[in-house]
Order: C-alpha cells, then sequence, then structure tokens
C-alpha cells in the first residue's frame, strides 16, 4: 500500500457500474479475513482498509464473490500453466486483486498483466495497490476497442471479464465477445453471468440492501444459449461451462455447487463461462 498517504482514499468518485467494484471488493475481502477463510487476499484485505466508504450499505457479505474469483483464478492459472508468459487482459477490473492471487499461486510466471477501466478505478488502483513493472493501466472503457492493440499476443493471450458482461446491453457484450474471438485466436476469455431470470424479476437491478442497489443488468444467457456461441460466433472453438467452486458450510460446500451441476437446474442458474479462440 501506500504509507505516503496515511489518509484513506475517497471513493465517492465511483458511481453506477464502477460502484459495484467497492461491494465485491468488501465480499472478498470478508472473507479473505473469516478465521476459515476460503480465498487468501491479503492485498484485498489492505486495499479495503485504505478506502474511506461506509461499506456497510452494500448489505451482505456471503461467499459467492469470492467463489467467483476462484473460479476465475482456477482457469487462468491453467492457461497460465501452459502460457507463463501470456498477456493477462482484465477487463473492467474495478478493485480486483487477482494479479497478486495469481503471481503468488504461480512463482515461476512471469506473465504480463492489463488492466481496463474507467479513469477513477485507474487512479484508485495506482494510489493504493503495488506498483509492478508487469502491469499496465489503460483508463479507458473495455469497449473503446483500442485497448487490443496494446495486447501481446505472442506468448498467449487470457482475457477476464468479471462482473462485467451483465451490465452491458446485449449487442455490446456480444460485440466485445465476438471481437476478442476474431482479434485474439489461441486465446482465451473468460466471464460471469447471472441468472437470465434476474433482467425479468428486477429490471431496474437488485437491492442489495435498504441502502443501495445494483445496477440492472440487461444481459444473460443461459448455459445452453452459450454452449450454442461456438456455433454462431466465428473463431469461438469451445465453450465451457465451469464448476461452482466450493465454499465453507453446508450450503457453500454441498448444496449450491450440486445445485449449479444439476441437470433439471442447470438453465436456470448463473454462469461461469470459458471460451477458447481457434
Amino acid at each position: 500500500m501506500d504509507p505516503a498517504h496515511g489518509d484513506k482514499a475517497d471513493a465517492s468518485t465511483l458511481t453506477g457500474v464502477s460502484e459495484t467494484a467497492l461491494l465485491t471488493l468488501n465480499g472478498r475481502a470478508h472473507q479473505a479475513r473469516h478465521p476459515q477463510a476460503i480465498i487468501d487476499d491479503p492485498v484485498a484485505i489492505r486495499l479495503a482498509d485504505s478506502i474511506d466508504v461506509d461499506f456497510d450499505k452494500f448489505g451482505r457479505k456471503g461467499q459467492e464473490m469470492a467463489l467467483r474469483s476462484l473460479a476465475f483464478d482456477r482457469a487462468a492459472g491453467q492457461y497460465l500453466t501452459q502460457h507463463p508468459s501470456a498477456s493477462v487482459v482484465a477487463l473492467a477490473e474495478g478493485l480486483q486483486t487477482s494479479f497478486w492471487r495469481l503471481d503468488s499461486a504461480l512463482p515461476n510466471a512471469d506473465f504480463r498483466w492489463i488492466t481496463v477501466d474507467f479513469p477513477p478505478i485507474v487512479a484508485l488502483r495506482q494510489r493504493l495497490l503495488p506498483a509492478s513493472p508487469r502491469i499496465v493501466d489503460l483508463a479507458q472503457s473495455a469497449l473503446d476497442y483500442t485497448w487490443m492493440d496494446r495486447v501481446d499476443s505472442s506468448n498467449g493471450v487470457f482475457i477476464t471479464a468479471e462482473g462485467l458482461l451483465m451490465y452491458l446491453q446485449p449487442e455490446e457484450a456480444m460485440g466485445l465477445i465476438t471481437q476478442c474471438a476474431k482479434r485474439f485466436p489461441g486465446g482465451q476469455m473468460i466471464f460471469d453471468l447471472p441468472p437470465v431470470l434476474v433482467k425479468k424479476l428486477a429490471p431496474k437491478g437488485l437491492r442489495a440492501s435498504r441502502r443501495y442497489r445494483v445496477p440492472p443488468m440487461p444481459f444473460s444467457l443461459t448455459p445452453a444459449q452459450l454452449a450454442d456461441l461456438a456455433n454462431t460466433v466465428p473463431g469461438i472453438r469451445t465453450v465451457h461451462d465451469l464448476p461452482m467452486p466450493r465454499g465453507r458450510g453446508f450450503l457453500f460446500e454441498k448444496l449450491f455447487p450440486a445445485f449449479w451441476q444439476w441437470k433439471p437446474t442447470k438453465q436456470i442458474r448463473g454462469a461461469y463461462t470459458l471460451l477458447e479462440f481457434g
């Protein structure tokens, strides 16, 4: 962290979808502090402690955020084990701390990291997170495709869109997926989506607490529709429907992962999706 700034960072500049970065950070840091932690994320704990914000307004701090990050880490780790010098592009990265978790888990890897997010997020990241010559910050929208020109794809490309696509309009989300598939053959892309019912049941966004409502999520696809991307989007070779990592306690260790894989409920749940580009 930045010891020169004894005062905490003001996060009031984060609004709309960018503000969800605080909600997910709070969930991850809370789970990393837990006596039976399901995620090892000391950087997230330090980051949460260095931001001046009323985290309580975001409501519950359940295991879902940490479990999603674990699913993303697992997929990224598998790719980086095979391509240790790859470029990882974290689209709309928010206040994720994936670089440091993966760097600890893969000590021999020398992957490069590109953060793509709006200027207020990038400014917070640069002020509060440890610097590394392997990280490049691009202060722009993920939908501004000029970031693609900054990616060295010679050693492989792994693209993450954690908590991004659901907030885009369907044509924007599909455009981004299509463009990534076209530009990065041999690469992979991982993203998550909520259950398709969310956009029907909560068109104005889900209420996380009395004081906070998550922005609307206009884009989602069922696992069956996601599987069909291999037939409809040029450049997508394979679509993997990833399992829910096991968490702590009966609900998250047994029930939720089983529900996730159970055929009758599979099409109504959300998804962690990994695309392989041909």
